[in-house]
């Protein structure tokens, strides 16, 4: 596999680890996050502040190569809820970073 672009900066990390307050997935917060593509970098999935969410060890796991959505379903987790959320936090981080 070729390597992966890595468009998402330190700062843009920084603004969605603190925008989650946890992990995106379950809302751990006390866990070490780890960078999770919702989109896998296996199936055209890129490090970017739109595809990338905070998540701990364990949900990055379990989600492996996993679409988000398809994941979520499995899990039973609330797929819309968080979607928007995860619409708004991309937002707002892309501002807090540009300002």
């Amino acid at each position: 596999m070729a390597k992966v672009e890595h468009d998402l900066s330190d700062a843009q990390w920084a603004a969605l680890v603190a925008a989650w307050a946890g992990c995106a997935y379950c809302g751990a917060g006390d866990a070490q996050l780890q960078k999770d593509c919702m989109l896998p970098i296996s199936r055209g999935g890129r490090y970017t502040l739109t595809n990338v969410v905070p998540a701990c060890r364990s949900c990055n796991a379990s989600k492996c190569n996993s679409e988000v959505t398809t994941w979520m379903r499995r899990k039973k987790l609330d797929e819309q809820a968080f979607l928007v959320r995860q619409a708004e936090i991309a937002r707002s981080a892309a501002d807090a970073v540009t300002r």
